[in-house]
């Protein structure tokens, strides 16, 4: 079942932040103003808008611990024409995200085995 709302503020800040840590510019990667939640909103994921058939790729990666102190893999995918795809999270006991990240709270570079 489809939820599609407007896009919030946070959720946006989130992508243009990851989109700066890669050194690009949000301009050149326009969101929408609507987004589609993924699993009613349970644990953050939205499509973007881009070619659902047409995944190229994750962009970034980023973990961050939930207050529950349960890790959340928190990624920014793109489609092959090259517009944002999904801003995807995974919180690995599958339980709904607590507290949405700040980009202060993400953790980059770190491996799952540590």
């Amino acid at each position: 079942m489809s939820n599609i709302r407007p896009i919030r503020g946070e959720e946006l800040d989130l992508i243009h932040f990851l989109l700066e840590k890669l050194e690009l510019d949000p301009i050149d990667y326009p969101v929408n103003e609507m987004v589609d939640e993924y699993e009613g909103g349970k644990m953050g994921s939205i499509s973007l808008g881009g070619n659902v058939n047409g995944y190229a790729g994750d962009l970034i990666q980023a973990e961050y611990v939930d207050i529950d102190d349960t890790p959340v893999v928190i990624t920014l995918t793109q489609d092959t024409e090259g517009h944002l795809l999904d801003l995807d999270f995974w919180k690995v006991d599958f339980t709904k995200l607590l507290e949405y990240p700040t980009p202060d709270k993400l953790i980059f570079g770190k491996t799952p085995e540590g």
